[in-house]
């Protein structure tokens, strides 16, 4: 009977074990065997040059960019999501009318690709006719025209706040599940106690939360760092590099340069920061499970 049993499980993992071996780990180990050659991705001559392209990475002022653009990044998708996610709830909790189509008006996003979303926001910040620019020459009453994503100084930030209005809706949905759990005694104790609304929020429904902002932080945190296409799509790591994260400079190095040896460096380095990353999280999972049970 048991040798029977793991026969099946030889048998029905072997395909997925083989797939995941495939696209995941036969690739990751080659970025680690490349980064140390000067590897173009065509030829199949090339030369091992050791840490040259680490040290590379070190006297790269566009490296450089990408990683306090990358810095930005992550701050920003983790931070907007998650308040947005949570003031929505709170708001959607307290049974306003029509409580159900909002809901699935704020969630709609999150089901569209981030080619759709980038897209979208394209004709949102286009500058003659885009809706931004339509509205805001409404409000203001002047001629006003301004390329949001051609401009270095707003590109990056027009991609955070159509990510954020992708991601947002994912977050409400996960803060109104552990709204749910906390009891209604508690709350009732609260406005005999005659506890304000900020108070009650921040005195027992945030702590209350905590599991519900541990799994919020760590998808925004997953999803962040594989915000690739919206920022290929919606700017290309233009203008003058000022939206470049790390994953569109090594794209950049890699299928534009033609520097695959030099942009498998760059994406071991974006390895090892989510692996540390990932590491944090984890640790303070535990820290979590320990105290919420």
């Amino acid at each position: 009977m048991e040798r029977d049993a793991l026969y099946w499980r030889v048998i029905l993992l072997a395909a997925p074990i083989a797939v995941f071996t495939a696209l995941v780990i036969w690739p990751l180990l080659s970025s680690f065997y490349y980064s140390f050659t000067n590897w173009n991705g065509f030829n199949p001559e090339y030369d091992f040059v050791g840490l040259d392209n680490f040290a590379k990475i070190g006297t790269d002022r566009l490296f450089a960019s990408a990683i306090i653009n990358t810095a930005i990044w992550m701050v920003a998708a983790i931070f907007l999501p998650t308040l947005l996610g949570l003031a929505l709830a709170l708001l959607l909790d307290s049974k306003v009318p029509g409580g159900t189509i909002f809901k699935t008006l704020f969630y709609l996003p999150i089901c569209l690709s981030a080619v759709v979303v980038g897209q979208i926001w394209i004709w949102i910040y286009q500058g003659d006719w885009g809706l931004l620019n339509t509205v805001l020459r409404a409000v203001t009453g002047s001629d006003f025209s301004y390329a949001w994503l051609a401009r270095p100084n707003t590109a990056l930030g027009s991609v955070i706040v159509a990510w954020s209005w992708q991601q947002t809706g994912l977050s409400m949905v996960i803060f109104l599940a552990g709204l749910t759990s906390i009891p209604d005694e508690l709350l009732e104790v609260c406005d005999i106690e005659g506890a304000t609304a900020w108070q009650r929020i921040r005195i027992v429904v945030i702590p209350l939360l905590t599991p519900a902002t541990v799994v919020v932080v760590a998808l925004s945190v997953i999803n962040s760092l594989k915000g690739f296409d919206i920022l290929y799509i919606m700017t290309g790591g233009g203008p003058f590099h000022s939206s470049d994260t790390l994953a569109m400079h090594m794209y950049n190095e890699s299928f534009k340069k033609y520097l695959m040896g030099y942009g498998s460096a760059i994406s071991v380095v974006l390895f090892l920061i989510a692996l540390t990353i990932i590491r944090i999280y984890f640790r303070n999972l535990r820290k979590v499970d320990e105290i919420y049970g």
